[in-house]
């Protein structure tokens, strides 16, 4: 199944390791939360953690946070998203390239062998169409 990359991306700004879940990544995902929760410990102050959580709190903390620890956590943040978009590609085309199924002609996805026609555009497939070309032929 094809995962979309910027999903994966988005995903790993809310949280980091969040879009490595998205891809089923799950070792990849407790790492980048682990670094995440291990960078937060060591970077901010425990002066400015809330005891209760609630948006002003949660406000309030992150206009005190230092600049290392906003830093950081940015680094990390995009360094998950940078990786969970590379992933994704690099699964995308990878299947890409073993996939040998039929592709309809005029959209270019792909259908199932035992259909005659496509059941993503409904056009009609010729038994000479459906021979796995390569590259689709727009119409």
């Amino acid at each position: 199944m094809r995962k979309r990359p910027w999903l994966a991306a988005l995903l790993a700004f809310v949280h980091p390791g969040l879009g490595h879940v998205y891809l089923r990544e799950w070792l990849r995902a407790l790492l980048w939360f682990g670094l995440v929760l291990t960078t937060a410990s060591f970077l901010v102050p425990e002066g400015i953690v809330p005891e209760t959580i609630s948006v002003e709190s949660i406000r309030q903390m992150s206009e005190a946070l230092p600049l290392e620890a906003v830093l950081g956590l940015a680094t990390i943040t995009i360094m998950s998203m940078v990786d969970a978009y590379w992933i994704a590609n690099r699964r995308n085309e990878q299947r890409q390239e073993t996939v040998e199924g039929v592709r309809c002609p005029n959209c270019g996805r792909d259908v199932d062998e035992d259909l005659d026609f496509c059941h993503w555009c409904t056009t009609q497939l010729d038994a000479d169409e459906t021979d796995g070309a390569d590259e689709p032929s727009r119409a």
